[in-house]
């Protein structure tokens, strides 16, 4: 059975850091083989209320393949530890419209790294992110 487990949210003042993990079971990070060109891919997405999910960033587990979103490039970095298995992202100079729930999500086997909350079958329960003005 497949579980995510995000923590490291909480409240950061703008241009501040900070850095939210998301622990995985259920599957081991370093044997994920590439079975015939499929991959799977763990990803980070976020909501703000009153807004829809917005894609994040994500990462292929069988080759460290990584996809910002736009709201991320430049400010944030994904990465994952294989020995303990678990992802991480780092944001840097954070802003007020970054607050929103952080939610950490993986794929079963698929095609190719993928940036549609559609693809994704496995889901956190969410880690709060507030950036204060």
């Amino acid at each position: 059975q497949v579980r995510l487990s995000e923590y490291g949210g909480g409240l950061v003042q703008a241009g501040g850091s900070l850095r939210i993990s998301c622990a995985a079971s259920g599957f081991t990070f370093s044997i994920t083989r590439r079975d015939m060109g499929w991959v799977r891919v763990m990803g980070w997405f976020r909501q703000a209320p009153g807004k829809e999910r917005e894609f994040v960033a994500a990462i292929t587990l069988n080759d460290g393949n990584i996809v910002y979103g736009d709201s991320a490039k430049g400010r944030f970095t994904i990465s994952k530890n294989n020995g303990i298995n678990t992802m991480f992202l780092q944001m840097n100079s954070l802003k007020p419209e970054d607050t929103a729930i952080y939610y950490c999500a993986a794929t079963k086997p698929f095609p190719k790294t993928t940036t549609s909350a559609n693809s994704y079958d496995y889901w956190g329960q969410g880690t709060q992110v507030t950036v204060s003005s």
